[in-house]
């Protein structure tokens, strides 16, 4: 196995900012050479292509790279809409509503926080606020005699 010159069609530049590998780029110890190519092994001589770096301190910062990438990757990309901020008992009528038959009806909180997710779009935090704000008067416990 050696080299045929078919791996300098795909001779890979060294990138700026980032490493060889976190940019995709292997090597072919036989032929000396960074290429791009997605392959396993090598176009030219067949031989295995190198993925990872050998030294200890590139094999740090591409761990680092690609932990930082799929914290990045796993971030929820989240769109509020104002209407979901402003969101109050006082500002929308349905949800003062729902509320009051909420408490008069004797639905669960879970219930009541589904039923305002559902029908306004609100954000669970909200509606477990303005949940626990219509469920907070409470009723004094009655004593259990023995």
């Amino acid at each position: 196995m050696t080299c045929k010159g078919i791996c300098t069609r795909y001779k890979a530049q060294k990138p700026v900012g980032t490493g060889r590998y976190a940019s995709g780029q292997r090597r072919c110890q036989i032929c000396e050479i960074f290429i791009k190519w997605e392959g396993l092994w090598c176009p030219c001589c067949g031989y295995r292509l190198r993925t990872k770096p050998r030294n200890l301190k590139y094999k740090a910062k591409l761990r680092a790279r690609v932990e930082a990438d799929a914290a990045a990757s796993m971030k929820p990309q989240i769109s509020v809409t104002p209407e979901a901020i402003a969101i109050s008992a006082e500002s929308s009528e349905f949800v003062s509503t729902t509320l009051k038959t909420a408490v008069s009806e004797g639905w669960t909180k879970t219930k009541t926080v589904a039923e305002l997710r559902k029908s306004e779009g609100m954000t669970i935090k909200k509606a477990k606020e303005l949940v626990k704000e219509a469920f907070g008067v409470k009723s004094k416990p009655i004593p259990i005699k023995a």
